[in-house]
């Protein structure tokens, strides 16, 4: 073989591997499960966006997300039911939201949604109709509805702020919030 044909099939052998390296690296931000980001993924991405936000001085914001009462919905209707259902949430927080935005599973039941370049009062606005258009859409499983209700918190990232302190921040307005509507069961 001359060395032209080796330094091509080389070339060749690198653009291959390094096309498979890009998919293997995509497959490893990928829930396991979820078309969403896993929690290693989610969380690099939130740091980058608010280093974008400190750097260019744009506001940015987080919505933590948390199923209500996802055991029961396990515990009667079977974990193929549970899974439909995480997959149901998913979809319905991709549909809804922006390209520049981002979503990913933090834990079992529990999902973080990163809004670039909003304000606290557009992503209580987001957050508010993402949990409605989830109330709104019932999962049919087998026949029956499987209602769906989600706790949220908003968090808009602050200076100097590193993406564990908006995970917990936004965590935290979560149990805020869920608390609230314990104590008003009408909302």
């Amino acid at each position: 073989m001359s060395l032209m044909a080796e330094v091509d099939a080389l070339r060749k052998e690198l653009n291959h591997n390094r096309q498979r390296l890009t998919e293997l690296e995509e497959i490893a931000d990928l829930d396991v499960m979820l078309p969403v980001l896993n929690r290693r993924a989610f969380m690099r991405e939130l740091t980058r966006i608010i280093s974008f936000a400190e750097r260019y001085q744009v506001q940015a914001s987080m919505i933590y997300l948390d199923l209500d009462n996802f055991k029961e919905i396990n515990d009667s209707f079977g974990h193929a039911a549970g899974d439909a259902v995480l997959r149901h949430v998913s979809q319905i927080l991709e549909q809804n939201i922006r390209t520049s935005d981002a979503i990913g599973r933090l834990g079992g039941d529990e999902f973080g949604v990163i809004l670039a370049q909003a304000n606290a009062e557009q992503a209580i606005q987001k957050g508010a109709s993402l949990v409605e258009m989830i109330a709104k859409r019932a999962l049919k499983w087998e026949g029956q509805p499987i209602g769906i209700t989600v706790s949220h918190g908003v968090y808009a990232f602050e200076q100097g702020m590193n993406a564990d302190d908006a995970v917990a921040n936004a965590d935290r307005a979560m149990y805020e919030n869920k608390a609230r509507r314990k104590q008003s069961p009408d909302r």
